[in-house]
């Protein structure tokens, strides 16, 4: 199976990372194929370790095209996290807050990382939606329905990685079979998560997410090429810089 990828996002975890995908992205982009883009952000597990400046340099990325901020086509990933005790929650909470801040400010699309805290995860997003509709993605999503359909009604797109490939994955197949089709993604979260039948390989890498693609399109009753087209249309319309 050919994997045709034309485009790749290089997602950014602390001020470090986000500056070295944002430089990725500056050195292969353009006319290139595959274009690489890049989000910047503070990941909830490393929002602890943030040293002074290094949220200013976060800003600086998404508005100096001089250092590639016309790369920068998201902001984190970011979040909650309740399954890793390391950052404080509280800590996590007020990281995961001025994203939604710059968001606001940008306009660009928050990167939704959600482990073990869908009640903490619903209620913040609860209190951002009060600002106006989200424009973000829950990724790698691997909760429930009823979670999904509240995030998609706030404005989000939902996600799903190779974890949806899975054997024991039906419920989550069932989940990605309901969500409404103009809200679907699919997504490496590499460099882990490899789908069937890769799942041993590593890292995870963008040829490989045909496989997640073909189980999405087997839920919903598409062709490989009906999802791609789709889940594409989707991506290019919540990452608009990427177009």
């Amino acid at each position: 199976m050919v994997a045709r990828v034309t485009r790749i996002l290089c997602v950014g975890v602390d001020a470090g990372a986000s500056a070295s995908a944002v430089s990725l992205a500056s050195r292969i982009g353009g006319e290139k194929m595959p274009a690489v883009w890049a989000s910047v952000g503070i990941h909830p597990n490393y929002a602890h370790q943030e040293r002074p400046g290094d949220w200013e340099s976060i800003v600086a990325l998404t508005t100096n095209s001089h250092v590639g901020g016309s790369r920068v086509c998201a902001l984190g990933e970011t979040g909650l996290d309740r399954y890793w005790d390391d950052c404080p929650f509280e800590v996590q909470k007020k990281n995961f807050t001025r994203h939604w801040e710059l968001s606001r400010s940008t306009g660009l699309p928050v990167i939704i990382h959600s482990r073990d805290c869908d009640a903490e995860m619903l209620d913040a997003l609860r209190n951002e939606y009060k600002h106006g509709e989200l424009r973000g993605v829950m990724h790698s999503f691997s909760s429930t329905l009823e979670v999904a359909l509240e995030c998609v009604a706030m404005g989000l797109y939902i996600s799903f990685s190779g974890m949806l490939t899975y054997k024991k994955n039906d419920v989550l197949r069932d989940v990605a079979a309901k969500i409404p089709e103009d809200r679907l993604l699919v997504e490496t979260d590499c460099p882990y998560l490899s789908p069937e039948p890769k799942r041993a390989t590593r890292p995870n890498e963008p040829s490989l997410m045909v496989h997640t693609g073909e189980v999405l399109g087997k839920v919903r009753g598409w062709t490989i090429a009906e999802t791609a087209e789709r889940t594409t249309a989707n991506a290019l319309r919540l990452f608009s810089k990427m177009r």
